[in-house]
């Protein structure tokens, strides 16, 4: 199935028309024409607990406050719909786990869930458990009393999340059963959630080993077996991205984000050229997600700090100011310790105000992101230019709630009227609509100018970026059918046809 057209939304149904129904609705309603797919964020129930879904108690049924499995395969019927298998855990409220601490061993559930001693039998010294790689301070490790026996339950990001036993024939049927759940919901694409830590083996990192890849090898054939492709979730350094793509059907560009920012805070467009000359084009790009702003991805390698990234520790470190100063401090609240974070090494803060709502600036980096070669996805509180939530995030002290603004249907008419959003869906609806995407793509440039030039037969289309003026031009081939012309109702606001000029 030719892809190259295909534009993705990443939204929470909850938070973006209230429930599956409602998310579909919006779809077919206000952004009618706008996107060909949709990552729903987790709908497993429950789809609020303790890390925004990220922690189901039952991973293989919708949460019956959103809907149902045919409300999924009705979206599944007019969109490609991607949805999270969440690897490494599942929630401490799961039935299983409870059983397992009722009745330890005697559970049928007991080999489920990860202990120390599954992986270090003879037990391990310090030089071992301080190379366990963790993206987080302290140990993965909390006591919990199974059946009446004190245990250490491998925790690799918090202690409302218990991480399963994949070598384990119970831990894998887990897997097994949420996949067939996905398949039959009409889910065409898996995204592997957190994938990257949920091998463990002695004497070793227990991140990105080749145990994990030789896992991730098995669990991708797996899913398309059942006619699915698999994306890959993982924070790290960018050569190791560049290896697990040649693996996977797709993995996510978490390096342009970063790399957009440093580019327009600096006028130094060098490392972003360097990156779209290397990165593997079976790429999901993004800007903006449910989580923080990563920088690990462009960093030296936190598993081998000798091994350089895309930035240096000094450009990070002025990287992260730069968000906090455009933000007017707020990011700083919502960041590190300031905040209930789950990984202090991203930065919270929606991509709009990091840029400081710098219109211009936030348009050339969403040119930028769809002019990159693989499947763009857009975050809806990006696709609205949304400011940081401070009230969400005073309310639940979660510093990732920033970012992750609910929104009225009224709310999101009235945005889709603002000039940034209207001149974003023209970008969309270019990248969506254009022959020229369906070729190949040239990155070139010197200075601060970043050009990208899409080529398919006679057909082109090229941007131009000014990172130094946060300024860009779009010069494209005539395509043989426009889209349907401007409307004045918002409802109809994702079908204007895209300026050939393209200034931004």
């Amino acid at each position: 199935m030719d892809r190259s057209h295909e534009v993705q939304l990443i939204a929470y149904a909850d938070r973006f028309g209230g429930s599956l129904a409602g998310l579909r609705a919006v779809l077919d309603g206000p952004l009618r024409g706008v996107f060909t797919g949709v990552h729903v964020l987790p709908f497993y129930t429950p789809f609020d607990g303790a890390d925004a879904g990220f922690d189901p108690v039952d991973h293989a049924s919708v949460d019956p406050r959103l809907g149902d499995w045919d409300d999924v395969r009705r979206l599944a019927g007019g969109y490609t719909v991607m949805a999270d298998l969440i690897v490494n855990h599942v929630s401490a409220d799961s039935a299983e786990f409870r059983d397992v601490v009722a009745r330890g061993d005697a559970s049928p559930a007991a080999g489920m869930f990860l202990t120390m001693s599954d992986v270090y039998p003879d037990g391990a010294d310090e030089e071992e458990l301080t190379g366990i790689y963790r993206p987080r301070p302290g140990l993965p490790f909390t006591a919990v009393t199974l059946g009446g026996r004190r245990r250490l339950v491998w925790t690799t990001f918090t202690d409302r999340q218990i991480d399963l036993n994949l070598a384990h024939p119970a831990g894998q049927a887990h897997l097994a059963r949420v996949l067939a759940a996905l398949a039959g919901g009409g889910v065409r694409d898996v995204r592997l959630d957190a994938v990257g830590y949920a091998v463990k083996t002695a004497g070793t990192s227990s991140f990105m080993t080749p145990h994990t890849l030789a896992f991730i090898d098995d669990l991708t054939a797996q899913a398309r077996a059942l006619g699915m492709e698999v994306l890959v979730e993982v924070h790290s350094h960018f050569e190791r991205q560049i290896e697990i793509a040649r693996r996977v059907d797709r993995v996510y560009d978490f390096a342009l984000p970063p790399l957009l920012l440093h580019a327009l805070f600096t006028g130094d467009a060098a490392p972003l050229r360097r990156w779209l000359q290397i990165r593997p084009a079976n790429a999901v790009t993004v800007l903006d997600t449910h989580d923080g702003i990563g920088v690990v991805d462009v960093g030296p390698d936190q598993i081998a700090p000798d091994r350089p990234g895309l930035l240096t520790p000094d450009q990070l470190d002025a990287l992260v100011e730069g968000i906090h100063a455009r933000s007017g401090g707020q990011s700083r609240q919502a960041t590190g310790w300031a905040a209930s974070n789950v990984d202090v090494y991203q930065v919270n803060c929606t991509y709009y105000d990091a840029l400081g709502a710098d219109d211009d600036a936030y348009l050339l980096a969403r040119a930028v992101q769809l002019f990159t070669p693989g499947i763009p996805q857009i975050y809806y509180v990006g696709l609205l230019a949304g400011h940081n939530d401070m009230d969400r995030l005073a309310r639940t002290g979660v510093g990732r709630e920033i970012n992750r603004h609910h929104y009225g249907a009224e709310e999101i008419v009235a945005d889709l009227r603002r000039p940034v959003v209207r001149r974003l869906l023209e970008l969309i609806a270019l990248r969506r609509t254009h022959p020229a995407f369906g070729g190949t793509c040239a990155v070139t440039g010197d200075g601060g100018h970043v050009v990208l030039t899409w080529r398919h037969g006679e057909h082109v289309a090229a941007l131009n970026a000014d990172v130094a003026a946060a300024r860009f031009t779009i010069s494209t081939t005539p395509a043989p059918a426009a889209p349907p012309p401007p409307a004045e109702d918002p409802a109809r606001a994702g079908t204007r046809a895209p300026d050939p000029a393209g200034n931004g």
